[in-house]
């Protein structure tokens, strides 16, 4: 079986990846083992254009918003249903120095912020003593919607093997590659954490941290007082670039310490948690009585756990995506390291490779991995 390209993993990126292929008329083949928590399955699928203490617009949001918005629309046309929604985030303020922080940046930059009109309209459903901000435009992704949606396309089209991918039996050399009964010019692997074991790429600087998330239910939440207008106003400030049908009404995602995350129905997802030292990759008692605690001091409505899961996310020591080809294996690419961001980086550099690819276009070079030549380059 002969092909131009092979793809290792249907994570967000894999998705990404062979969805720009497919619109270039690049002839592929996806190669992943469905395992239901991998980091992009158990990923809360937010973007939010703000992060950190210092409440900071996060890397190139200003171009990764409107790009994502348009990716995930265009993807959404393909299969047939759309797996985007706006959102907006209440930010409870944790302490008097984060509310004072807060209320500085909106004032420098209101571009994503905002301050409530009535900092008590979520009185009935939290405990919060020193008001909120809210941030906006943010999305939501349905990821495993979309995987899931994007997987069945992909059967439907003869382009996907769902089988473990076997180091061993990758053959590279020549100017291709073969792999068992396939034959093909390239090889990108998108395949997460497992790239930091990779012969190729095992010397890149990744960092894996893992995160752990409940599943709750909480019956009444969703239809609290405030949360359609709060939601609505928000999203309707700064959308900046992202536009204004991205269709249903904006929900709202909580946060004061953990994030809670409308998951589907009254069921909300509530993480996460970052380690950057653990022995294994399973969910913990630790993280799931210290959730709970948590919930139970900040939630006013009765929840119930319905589950708990964890993942090991690919991050990277830089903060910043490894995409493109090994200086010595010129057949072998990469398209991984996006940490917590893939929601909103994979459309966007998945594009970029498939561009280079194709068109020959230069990467952006604080992503490409030739930046580490010299390391990936040792005997």
């Amino acid at each position: 079986m002969d092909t131009e390209l092979l793809i290792v993993g249907q994570g967000i990126c894999g998705t990404f990846m062979s969805w720009w292929l497919e619109r270039a008329g690049v002839p592929h083949i996806v190669i992943d083992e469905m395992r239901p928590h991998t980091a992009s399955r158990a990923a809360a699928g937010l973007i939010n254009p703000v992060t950190g203490r210092r409440i900071v617009t996060t890397w190139m949001i200003d171009e990764l918003l409107p790009f994502a918005f348009r990716a995930y629309g265009g993807m959404a046309e393909a299969v047939g249903s759309s797996f985007l929604k706006p959102v907006s985030v209440i930010d409870f303020f944790p302490t008097a120095q984060m509310r004072v922080a807060f209320v500085e940046r909106c004032r420098e930059d209101p571009s994503y912020l905002g301050l409530p009109g009535d900092e008590h309209d979520w009185d009935a459903s939290f405990r919060y003593g020193l008001g909120y901000g809210m941030i906006a435009p943010c999305y939501l992704v349905d990821v495993v919607g979309l995987l899931g949606a994007a997987r069945r396309r992909m059967l439907q089209r003869g382009g996907l093997l769902e089988e473990r991918f076997e180091r061993e039996e990758l053959v590279v050399g020549g100017g291709s590659i073969r792999y068992k009964d396939i034959r093909a010019n390239r090889i990108i692997f998108c395949d997460g954490i497992e790239s930091s074991m990779s012969p190729y790429f095992s010397r890149l600087p990744f960092a894996p941290n893992k995160g752990e998330a409940l599943i709750v239910e909480v019956p009444g939440l969703a239809g609290a007082a405030g949360a359609g207008a709060m939601a609505e106003a928000a999203a309707e400030k700064g959308r900046k670039g992202a536009s204004r049908e991205a269709g249903g009404s904006a929900e709202t995602v909580f946060k004061k310490g953990i994030s809670l995350v409308p998951w589907k129905d009254n069921l909300y997802w509530a993480g996460s948690s970052y380690e950057w030292s653990f022995t294994d990759d399973g969910p913990t008692e630790a993280f799931r009585k210290r959730t709970e605690a948590i919930l139970q001091d900040w939630l006013k409505l009765p929840f119930k756990i319905v589950d708990h899961f964890a993942s090991v996310r690919p991050a990277t020591l830089e903060r910043r995506p490894f995409v493109g080809f090994h200086p010595l294996y010129r057949e072998i690419g990469i398209l991984n390291g996006m940490g917590t961001k893939g929601c909103s980086l994979a459309p966007y550099f998945a594009h970029q490779l498939v561009q280079h690819i194709t068109e020959g276009r230069p990467l952006q070079g604080d992503v490409d991995v030739r930046r580490f030549s010299k390391v990936l380059s040792r005997k």
